[in-house]
């Protein structure tokens, strides 16, 4: 890894004119080891308020360590965790979540058994809502994510897009100032991938961080505003999608030489 990579990692943490205060969240020095090997190295990252930032690399890098990391899952063998300028590293998942740490995983996690209105509403039981704040905010969301055909439907019975969709507005059920989706592309099919680019997008313009990874690169660059490829557990480069697009490195070691960059419109 370059030191110019290194660099660009860390300037990151703050504004490009080096005066504004740190992004709310904030990973420094994240390393994590299993027994001898070491699959997360020394990872600084940094997401702002509706910046939608990706965390690119293949498979066996690291990003779902980093991932578990972040929101409380796995515990960091060194590095710290920063939420709003709080130290989070030591606060167990349920209380960085309350604190504002959306987070989707890769596997399925609806309630299969449960419809599309009765998953946003189990969400919600925990939290401290009347009845009828929580039928307002379900409405809301099944309206948000044009759920509303589908809002009677069993979790079993719902499409690769529809799962997402329901899952993603479950995960926003209760307003995180920051997304972590660890492949949302996965599984559903290319018109479903364009709907949750959209999704994402809007996330973004309503002032939530996102911090994405997936495998489908092109779709997932298409949306960033930065990106970091994550390489062997360290980060290789950080940059704007152009960035790591137009990279030799990049594109030698993971984007591929034929690789072109198509932004979201």
């Amino acid at each position: 890894m370059d030191r110019s990579s290194t660099d660009a990692s860390r300037g990151g943490e703050r504004d490009g004119d080096g005066g504004d205060p740190a992004p709310e969240l904030l990973a420094r020095g994240l390393t994590k080891r299993y027994g001898r090997r070491t699959v997360v190295d020394d990872v600084h990252l940094a997401v702002r308020p509706g910046e939608i930032v990706g965390l690119l690399g293949p498979n066996g890098a690291g990003k779902t360590t980093t991932f578990y990391m972040i929101v409380g899952m796995v515990r960091p063998a060194s590095g710290r965790i920063f939420l709003g300028g709080e130290d989070v590293t030591r606060l167990p998942m349920y209380k960085r979540a309350r604190r504002g740490i959306g987070y989707l995983a890769q596997e399925t996690s609806v309630f299969r058994k449960l419809t599309v209105a009765g998953n946003l509403h189990a969400v919600l039981e925990f939290h401290d809502l009347s009845r009828s704040e929580r039928h307002e905010r379900v409405e809301e969301l099944i309206e948000e994510f044009g759920l509303g055909r589908v809002r009677d439907s069993k979790g079993y019975a719902l499409s690769g897009g529809e799962r997402r969709r329901t899952e993603i507005a479950r995960a926003l059920a209760t307003r995180p100032r920051f997304f972590l989706l660890d492949e949302p592309f996965a599984g559903i099919d290319p018109i479903a991938v364009e709907d949750i680019q959209s999704i994402v997008a809007g996330l973004s313009e309503r002032g939530i961080g996102v911090l994405i990874t997936d495998h489908n690169v092109h779709e997932t660059l298409a949306i960033t505003d930065r990106a970091y490829l994550l390489y062997e557990g360290q980060i290789l480069k950080a940059g704007t999608a152009e960035d790591l697009a137009e990279d030799p490195e990049v594109r030698r070691r993971y984007l591929g030489e034929q690789f072109t960059l198509e932004r979201y419109q």
